[in-house]
């Protein structure tokens, strides 16, 4: 007769220290992050960051030691393994070898070095991202992506290990969790006052980076839900932040579900990357093997179970963490002081590393929306009775019969940037022009950011961007958008053109 098999409760460690599977869904859900992102810069890092990208690495890289001193000096100021090689090959080889890694991650299997291995390919490529890595999410997903290095043994592979997690570990999750979420409640209470007056919703669904379908469906909902959905915005972020994440097991569960629920109700609005997901990632840290053991596999449960009951194993993680965690203390001094400052920014590391960050999101939300729309014509003659096709974005609205796009936890950087672009002007968005100046080339790479080729590989003769307000129809039906023109972003420009090639020459792009 075989005995039966061991459960979680059977295991006496397991009742003192519940995280185990806590740690199991948190590294797992990580790797899964680590996976898109990686993945997301595989497919755009040569047309952005290439040689022959709309903004090089290595043009960065040779400005940087004029304004630091020294090349020792510029790489303390930007920490990256690219200082010793940033050609193409080297640049893609680690950005696959990331995809790699965080599917082997994402399997079950991890350990301290391969996650430290993760987090440093990555800080490489946001440290020379320049504008394309300037989201909060990338700063969020390297301060994660290190607590996650102090959660288990530095090489131990195995999925469920005897040893707990370091609890000190759990909680600091949990702070990072808290100045995710308070920091963008206050960065709302302290901005735009249609955060005040309960009216952003009536807006942002419209006006957001990249809307997806159900937006369409979200900003047409009555105004009365609309302010009520700020209100529910404030209970989860400024509420359960400070009165719940650190209160007892049950409260915990509470603001944990909570999070949890807020973040799925922002992924099915909007494309907001993977900054949801991660947000998700950490909120799982609210809750301990109790729960887990009712809601995951029993394949996992029991295996976890074995686990606990099985030989010894590294303890050396527990001094590690809490050495780790007089870091925290101290680089956290900084981000509260951002937090309790009535000049708040929100986003920003204050150290090179990005191991304590402050964050926030949406302090201010567009009433309008305004697109760039690029066109070009192969017409001898580029004025208004020439043909005129225009390229359209991946994701972004463009023509407004075709359907908003549904992409997260993925992120188009080339669209995200757009949006920016169409607040302001050209002079100070210059890659535009680059953008511009590559599409008079049909450059393959610049292409591949776009959604096709009008012109099936022959460059245009002539290149346009036309600035346009766009506002989501009213019924539903085949158009989604209505739009007018505003006027020109920049006027029809040829590869000859004496004024762009001096634009282009400013910041070393054009002919090489």
């Amino acid at each position: 007769m075989t005995s039966p098999e061991p459960t979680e409760t059977a295991a006496a460690p397991a009742a003192k220290e519940p995280h185990r599977l806590t740690r199991f869904v948190v590294v797992r859900g990580l790797g899964f992050v680590y996976l898109v992102a990686f993945l997301v810069l595989a497919n755009q890092l040569l047309p952005l960051l290439g040689s022959d990208g709309l903004t090089p690495v290595r043009d960065f890289l040779a400005r940087v030691p004029l304004d630091a001193g020294s090349r020792w000096e510029a790489f303390w100021q930007y920490p990256t393994i690219f200082w010793w090689d940033a050609s193409d090959a080297f640049m893609r080889s680690l950005a696959w070898l990331g995809v790699v890694l965080s599917a082997v991650v994402l399997a079950g299997f991890a350990n301290g070095l391969l996650l430290l291995i993760l987090w440093f390919v990555y800080l490489s490529f946001v440290q020379v991202g320049q504008i394309w890595y300037g989201f909060g999410w990338e700063i969020m997903l390297l301060e994660l992506g290190f607590l996650c290095v102090f959660l288990g043994p530095f090489l131990d592979l195995r999925p469920f290990l005897r040893s707990p997690p370091p609890r000190v570990t759990i909680w600091l999750i949990r702070w990072f969790l808290f100045r995710v979420m308070f920091g963008a409640g206050l960065i709302k209470l302290r901005g735009d006052p249609c955060w005040r007056d309960f009216s952003c919703l009536l807006f942002h669904f419209e006006t957001q980076p990249i809307p997806n379908p159900l937006s369409w469906y979200f900003h047409n909902l009555p105004d009365w839900m609309l302010r009520a959905g700020v209100g529910v915005n404030h209970i989860v972020e400024v509420l359960l932040p400070p009165f719940f994440l650190f209160g007892p097991r049950m409260i915990r569960r509470i603001a944990g579900a909570g999070v949890v629920l807020f973040q799925v109700m922002l992924i099915l609005s909007g494309n907001l990357a993977f900054l949801n997901w991660l947000t998700i990632v950490a909120a799982l840290a609210c809750f301990d093997d109790d729960l887990y053991r009712r809601i995951l596999p029993r394949r996992l449960v029991g295996a976890c179970a074995r686990a606990a009951a099985g030989p010894p194993d590294s303890r050396g993680v527990v001094p590690a963490a809490w050495c780790y965690a007089a870091v925290v203390a101290v680089l956290s001094i900084a981000p509260v002081q951002n937090m309790a400052s009535s000049r708040q920014i929100m986003n920003t590391s204050f150290d090179r590393w990005s191991l304590v960050n402050t964050y926030g999101m949406f302090g201010s939300v567009g009433r309008t929306r305004d697109e760039i729309v690029i066109e070009g014509t192969r017409s001898s003659i580029p004025d208004e009775d020439a043909e005129w096709v225009e390229y359209d974005w991946k994701c972004k609205p463009g023509d407004p019969t075709r359907r908003p796009c549904w992409i997260t936890p993925y992120h188009l950087r080339l669209d995200w940037l757009v949006w920016f672009a169409a607040m302001s002007d050209y002079e100070h968005h210059p890659w535009v022009m680059h953008l511009a100046w590559k599409l008079l080339h049909a450059d393959p790479g610049a292409l591949a950011l776009l959604d096709g080729d009008p012109f099936g590989g022959e460059p245009p003769r002539f290149i346009r961007a036309e600035r346009y307000r766009y506002e989501f129809t009213k019924e539903s039906g085949e158009v989604w958008w209505k739009r007018r023109r505003l006027g020109s972003y920049f006027p029809a420009l040829d590869a000859q053109n004496g004024s762009l090639r001096r634009f282009l020459r400013q910041y070393g792009w054009g002919d090489r």
